[in-house]
């Protein structure tokens, strides 16, 4: 069975967010070069005073629910993995509140990060672990490695229909 240790940093309630199925894309300043990637929790940004502001009202007690993985000393929990399915680039002059369904982020965010710079869509393909595992990681910003490798044994959190189907809706906006 296959393994993997590269990791994608991200918000925890993010990550739970895909893992749910209630987010299939990141927008992102930069493209990846990865095709795929385990989804490592991330809690630094919770301590900003206007962390709940971040995300939309409907999905800001699910942010406060999720803000903290399963944490044991230096090891956070990884449930998910991802796999790039597309990366769509759009320029920043272009609104891009018409994809608020995809996210759960508030628009005015998702403008603040983007600061003027072209924007990526990542879509993506997201799968649960069928075990989760406590992994400690290396240090890195937007990518690391964990010291162990984890089995790629998992299931994905969307049915093949309700993937193309998100997929197809979110290409009809673009």
């Amino acid at each position: 069975m296959q393994t993997i240790t590269k990791c994608l940093n991200e918000w925890n309630p993010v990550i739970e967010a895909l893992g749910q199925g209630k987010q299939t894309l990141l927008v992102r300043k930069y493209v990846t070069t990865l095709n795929k990637f385990l989804l490592y929790p991330t809690v630094s940004y919770t301590l900003r005073s206007d962390y709940q502001e971040s995300f939309q009202e409907k999905y800001q007690s699910f942010a406060s629910d999720n803000e903290l993985p399963k944490i044991d000393g230096k090891k956070m929990e990884v449930k998910y993995f991802a796999k790039v399915q597309k990366v769509i680039e759009k320029h920043s002059k272009k609104n891009k509140s018409f994809l608020k369904d995809y996210y759960v982020w508030t628009p005015e965010h998702v403008k603040s990060y983007i600061g003027g710079k072209k924007a990526y869509i990542w879509i993506l393909r997201v799968y649960a672990l069928k075990k989760p595992v406590m992994a400690e990681r290396t240090k890195g910003i937007r990518y690391s490695n964990l010291l162990e490798p984890v089995t790629l044994d998992a299931v994905p959190v969307l049915s093949d229909a309700e993937f193309d189907n998100t997929v197809k809706e979110i290409e009809s906006r673009l």
